[in-house]
């Protein structure tokens, strides 16, 4: 049977997140996307209450939280700010590849340090000619004895340069296509490894998207994740994961929008009476209510799949580019609700349709999702 209600764990774990966002984000999230800063003090508050790097397992030192947690937690986030949301999914984003594809000793050696101080890990694939088609990745791995030597630029990587770790994929063939990929750990002082911040980002602000380069970066032969040839594999699996917690922001930022239009539209009148009074308002009250309600649950099946263990490639997809998009309309909408007041900063609802922007395009652009959801239907 069927049974929708969440744990007694998974409700504390929502309250926490709940009245950590409302205590420690949304007082600061305004100020922070004007100054195109990440709130590193945030980062710091969420490990000292355990709400960073959620999925390191026990054998490392974590609390080895499961998909469905992530996205129950993730909701609460993004409800306060995508872009501080985005730096602790970006970390998990960058931990996701070291447990699919690393060995337990890995996995300790690299992982293990994330739960001892605050630390971020970082995902690089993506390059500046190549965006989603990651096998035509440029950046090089060539082997030396026992070290990899790297070269190359990685591009709009988020946590980028401020990462402990972060998980490189690069290729031993220029043209060789998958089977020439490789997956390797990079620590943030490796020599010859260097950012360079972006600036001026339409939204997400507070969080740090960055400009990689690798200049001859060498990094022992222990750090490569599974075989040679597993790294487009590696990535492959980890985004399948990871698209997730990108729907459950989205659901957060609808309801956001939702929460912020209820309330101007109670007080707000127009002709006499408020503006709930009429239909076109209610009509989109609900079209946001009836988003929010099914993104949700399709967030939580894809992540259910995820912690049952069973395929979840298509559902991933369909949750990230439906939720994405209804979050999207929300936050559009909102700002109609509120009229000329949702044009500008006085207002939040602004800053959710400039935020939520990007969860169309990372991790894989909504494009991209229907492709993979189209390829398993025609299997």
């Amino acid at each position: 049977m069927i049974d929708f209600s969440l744990t007694d764990e998974q409700r504390q774990l929502q309250q926490l997140a709940r009245e950590f966002t409302r205590r420690e984000i949304i007082p600061i999230a305004a100020e922070y996307d004007r100054r195109e800063e990440l709130p590193w003090q945030v980062v710091e508050k969420a490990f000292e209450v355990g709400l960073l790097n959620l999925s390191i397992p026990e054998h490392a030192g974590g609390l080895g939280l499961g998909m469905l947690d992530e996205a129950i937690i993730g909701e609460e986030l993004a409800y306060g700010c995508m872009g501080i949301y985005t730096v602790l999914m970006a970390s998990e984003l960058g931990i996701v590849p070291i447990l699919v594809g690393g060995s337990e000793e890995q996995q300790r050696r690299f992982l293990t340090p994330l739960t001892e101080k605050p630390g971020l890990a970082a995902f690089a694939l993506s390059e500046p000619d190549n965006g989603s088609d990651a096998a035509a990745m440029k950046t090089t791995a060539v082997l030396d004895g026992d070290e990899w030597v790297i070269n190359g630029t990685k591009m709009w990587i988020s946590n980028g340069g401020i990462a402990e770790i972060t998980v490189v994929f690069a290729t031993t063939e220029r043209g060789g296509g998958h089977g020439a990929t490789v997956a390797l750990v990079v620590p943030k002082d490796a020599p010859g490894f260097s950012y360079n911040k972006i600036k001026h980002k339409m939204g997400q602000r507070a969080s740090l998207t960055s400009e990689l380069v690798f200049e001859n970066v060498r990094v022992p032969r222990g750090n490569q994740l599974g075989g040679l040839g597993d790294g487009f594999k590696i990535a492959m699996k980890t985004l399948d994961k990871t698209r997730i917690p990108v729907a459950a922001g989205s659901v957060g930022i609808a309801r956001r929008a939702l929460d912020e239009s209820l309330k101007y539209a109670k007080e707000r009148e127009a002709f006499g009476k408020p503006i709930t009074s009429y239909q076109a308002i209610q009509f989109k009250l609900a079209e946001m209510s009836m988003g929010i309600e099914t993104g949700r649950l399709m967030t939580y099946k894809a992540a259910w799949l995820v912690d049952s263990g069973r395929p979840h490639a298509s559902e991933a997809a369909i949750a990230k580019a439906y939720c994405s998009e209804m979050a999207f309309d929300a936050a559009n909408e909102a700002i109609q609700v509120h009229g000329g007041y949702g044009y500008v900063g006085e207002y939040p609802v602004e800053k959710l349709l400039r935020d939520v922007k990007l969860n169309q395009i990372y991790e894989g652009t909504n494009e991209i999702q229907r492709l993979i959801i189209a390829r398993n239907l025609l299997r």
